[in-house]
């Protein structure tokens, strides 16, 4: 008797739950910890501006987020997944075999920088083949003099995003890759597998372990704390994060290109990458004002060149009218 008032109050209780989650009218996102604090910036604006409940924005990584969108359909899910790093194939394949159409919608541009505080001068030129030099596992410098005697007789300390955020993917393909591929490894191992270009890039994407790259899993303050603990150190920061601690810090050029906004935008500036976040579509016509939001989300006002992201550090797209008219035929 006993077992079965508990199995029909645990009903019960799933059927409020179920209800619960029907009935919410709030637009629920989560993902990249770089796009957070535009998409708080949004979620705040439309708040005040619409009669829709202001949006939950969440972190926890690109990855992350990307996976609770796609975990299927069904609003004790999430609706918009925030990333920094641009969706594989084969996970758009699987997510969309789960939860129907996705739909990809760029917000703008971000460059990482390689940065150190203001009293370390030596670094305000380096590139992609200094920097693998310096971090590759196969590394035994211990001073960046060792990797190039143009740069400074301090020790090797880098600090870098961990693997579970976007930021890493750019780091690895932009910087890792191109200056494997700049010293001849990449060929190499590509020759020694066969030709297997998947084996090559995982071999030069590889870092040290020896304490001279320091893996982040948290956001740029826990970078900035860790230059403060490590002062002759160098850390990997989005350009707006630099821009807001420039009391602090300078970021070096790469490939004498110097990071800011306008290189960022014309592709100049190597190591950039476009932000964006992903579309649940099956969500759109289910949940209250989430048409709206999308919508103002890329509204001229908001991520245009003179909105507030643009205020924050985000680069605005030079197709952001194209976006625009992409966004409104969701639904």
């Amino acid at each position: 008797m006993s077992f079965v008032k508990a199995t029909v109050a645990a009903i019960a209780v799933a059927a409020v739950s179920a209800t619960t989650a029907a009935a919410r009218d709030q637009v629920h996102i989560a993902g990249s910890s770089r796009v957070l604090p535009y998409a708080s910036i949004v979620a705040e604006a439309f708040g005040e501006n619409f009669d829709f409940p202001t949006p939950i924005v969440e972190g926890g990584g690109s990855g992350a987020g990307r996976k609770r969108m796609c975990e299927g359909v069904g609003l004790n899910t999430i609706d918009i997944a925030n990333s920094s790093s641009l969706m594989k194939e084969e996970q758009w394949t699987t997510c969309e075999a789960t939860v129907g159409k996705v739909t990809e919608v760029r917000i703008g541009y971000d460059g990482i920088t390689f940065s150190t505080r203001l009293e370390n001068t030596g670094f305000e030129d380096l590139t992609p083949e200094q920097i693998y030099l310096a971090l590759s596992d196969k590394s035994e410098a211990a001073t960046w003099a060792d990797v190039d005697a143009s740069l400074p007789a301090l020790a090797i300390k880098a600090f870098i995003p961990g693997t579970k955020h976007g930021t890493r993917e750019v780091f690895e393909t932009k910087v890792m890759l191109a200056g494997c591929k700049a010293v001849g490894t990449y060929d190499e191992v590509f020759a020694a597998n066969g030709g297997d270009k998947k084996a090559a890039e995982k071999e030069c994407f590889k870092v040290r372990t020896d304490g001279a790259s320091v893996d982040i899993d948290g956001d740029y303050t826990e970078t900035l704390a860790s230059l403060d603990a490590n002062p002759e150190g160098i850390g990997v920061f989005g350009l707006s994060f630099l821009l807001n601690n420039t009391d602090k810090l300078y970021a070096a050029n790469i490939n004498g290109v110097e990071p800011s906004t306008e290189t960022i935008a014309s592709g100049e500036y190597p190591v950039s990458r476009p932000l964006q976040f992903y579309v649940k579509n099956a969500h759109v016509s289910q949940v209250p004002g989430m048409k709206e939001y999308l919508e103002f989300f890329v509204s001229d006002e908001i991520a245009g060149p003179d909105g507030p992201l643009a205020e924050y550090g985000l680069v605005s797209d030079p197709e952001l009218e194209a976006t625009q008219e992409m966004v409104a035929e969701i639904n």
